[in-house]
């Protein structure tokens, strides 16, 4: 389907937390990102003086034939616009890269413990990094509404869930 295609080495592995590929309420889970052995324990050395980190992960639960790049309503949801596949934030991209921003909660050896990381347990990481103010988006964030409806439970504690 691609022309070119890269190799990703995994330099981690998530360890609890999410399940079952839900939508919504992943708020307040906690999970672990264990490093695969190869990657030295003193590569996390400063890490637990950040907050958060950005963690790039695969949808490995998902496959190529998920892949969706043509307009479509979020969720089959009629009720928003039909968007392009590139304006989706799910399994249905291309490479199948998701991107979060857990708070890291402590480190112990090669386990970053973390809450709010909505990558599934047994997801692997192709790369995590600390998250740093000066790299954030700058100037105002606008988007059209409709992510603001979808995601309105997206965040909500797990607990909550209906």
């Amino acid at each position: 389907m691609f022309d070119q295609h890269i190799q990703l080495p995994v330099i981690a592995t998530v360890v609890g937390g999410q399940t079952g590929r839900l939508d919504d309420y992943k708020g307040g889970v906690e999970s672990i990102i264990r490093l695969v052995p190869s990657i030295p324990e003193s590569a996390l050395q400063g890490i637990e003086e950040f907050s958060h980190l950005e963690v790039v992960w695969h949808f490995s639960l998902g496959s190529d034939n998920d892949v969706e790049l043509e307009p479509r309503s979020p969720r089959g949801n009629p009720d928003w616009p039909a968007t392009g596949g590139l304006v989706h934030r799910n399994h249905r991209r291309p490479a199948r890269i998701g991107i979060s921003y857990p708070r890291l909660l402590r480190v112990e050896g090669r386990d970053l413990h973390v809450t709010d990381l909505d990558a599934d347990a047994g997801t692997p990481v192709i790369d995590l990094a600390p998250v740093f103010q000066e790299m954030l988006p700058r100037g105002p964030v606008h988007q059209p509404k409709w992510p603001t409806d979808m995601l309105r439970n997206y965040w909500k504690r797990a607990g909550e869930r209906p």
